[in-house]
């Protein structure tokens, strides 16, 4: 590792989440299930791991507001502006392919 302090760590992976969300945010076009299907993660698997490490650091955080921070609307808004049915191909895919993250 480099010479960076815990400090200086923290800033540069948080500044790298925000680019990451705000990508996210800005590709509507890439669904989740491709996401998981070629990355093996999702922005709803985003949204839980932010809700992982607030429920870790004892702050209270919903689920749908971790999700709302990802999306950076509600979630059920972003699904139903940018959500495509899946394919059968898509589908099939996940379950060959599906992660065992939690």
């Amino acid at each position: 590792m480099s010479d960076l302090t815990k400090e200086q760590q923290t800033e540069l992976e948080a500044a790298a989440f925000r680019r990451l969300v705000s990508h996210l945010r800005n590709r509507t076009d890439v669904q989740n299930i491709d996401l998981m299907n070629l990355a093996g993660f999702c922005r709803n698997c985003l949204s839980n791991w932010y809700k992982d490490a607030a429920d870790a650091a004892g702050i209270e955080l919903s689920k749908d507001a971790s999700r709302e921070i990802v999306y950076g609307m509600p979630y059920e808004d972003w699904k139903k502006q940018h959500q495509q049915e899946a394919s059968d191909a898509q589908k099939a895919a996940f379950e060959d392919n599906k992660p065992a993250h939690g």
